[in-house]
């Protein structure tokens, strides 16, 4: 399934750079054109992290990192959020400005085999074209983020869908242009924009989360992880566990565990540990790391629902 991931992001990378060279050659004084290719530059951006990330996790963990290289994702998604709002701003300041000064853009005329037509029209037939990989890329990595559990494929869904509603955008500023309505053009980017910035502060706010150890949520960030209320469940069913509760933090892919149990009448023994360690492994694969802390009482901080 991470292979097939990996194939779409190769793919991705190289319809986005195919689609940035020829809005590049045809942009001219079009600031909705000028959005669009800034935002296929960025739509870049997430299938490169998730390149470089999902080749890093594949390093065995070692002295300097014993907890493995899993945590790449959580930086790729870091790396991929903070480009998006960056960027977005300065669109957002550029168009703005645009806008402000009303300085109105031009489509002049292109000639091809001796026939002289509208340039808008060659624009709007590269839009169209960099409109269908984003749809039908953006559905298939949705569908594999949840269960790969894998925050910069989604993310990088989410900037498609963002991908392909903008270059509609785009397509009306540059249908603007041609009508002698100016500001479209300007408004279209600032639309754009928009987009592109509230995908970044979404997916800064989950990259933050994410790595300053918050609770483990499910991919697309919406709640608390279900494996979270699981493995507690699974831990209170051994009979010598009185009570128990998990602190779970998100690693990337997979979900470290720590599971503080507190012993019926202080039976222990290591055996009950380690079996109770491998039962917890054994409810799915995204359960890669588990510590089990025996405690004469729960924590204060883990003394509450896991569904909250």
């Amino acid at each position: 399934m991470l292979a097939r991931a990996v194939r779409l992001e190769q793919v991705s990378l190289v319809c986005a750079a195919v689609a940035v060279a020829l809005q590049v050659m045809l942009a001219g004084q079009s600031q909705a054109m000028k959005a669009a290719w800034i935002e296929d530059s960025l739509a870049m951006l997430p299938p490169i992290a998730f390149l470089v990330a999902s080749r890093r996790i594949r390093r065995a963990p070692h002295a300097e990192f014993p907890y493995g290289h899993h945590r790449s994702i959580g930086v790729a998604h870091l790396v991929a959020s903070v480009a998006l709002l960056s960027m977005g701003l300065f669109l957002l300041i550029d168009s703005g400005t645009t806008l402000v000064r009303a300085e109105r853009p031009t489509v002049g005329l292109t000639v091809l085999a001796g026939h002289a037509f509208w340039a808008g029209w060659s624009m709007i037939g590269i839009l169209v074209l960099a409109l269908i990989p984003p749809i039908l890329l953006g559905r298939r990595k949705k569908k594999l983020a949840e269960p790969l559990h894998d925050k910069v494929l989604y993310a990088d869904a989410d900037m498609n869908t963002a991908d392909w509603s903008s270059t509609a955008t785009s397509i009306v500023g540059v249908l603007g242009i041609g009508l002698g309505l100016w500001w479209l053009d300007p408004v279209a980017a600032i639309l754009i924009s928009l987009s592109i910035l509230h995908d970044g502060v979404k997916n800064l706010r989950a990259a933050l989360r994410g790595l300053t150890d918050g609770r483990a949520r499910t991919f697309d960030d919406a709640e608390p992880h279900p494996l979270i209320a699981e493995v507690e469940e699974r831990a209170r069913a051994e009979d010598w566990i009185a009570q128990a509760a998990a602190r779970v933090r998100d690693e990337g892919h997979v979900l470290h565990v720590e599971m503080f149990v507190v012993p019926e009448g202080g039976a222990i023994t290591a055996q009950r540990c380690e079996d109770l360690r491998a039962a917890l492994h054994e409810i799915d694969w995204k359960i890669h790391d588990v510590v089990v802390a025996p405690v004469q009482e729960i924590p204060p901080t883990q003394a509450f629902p896991a569904d909250r």
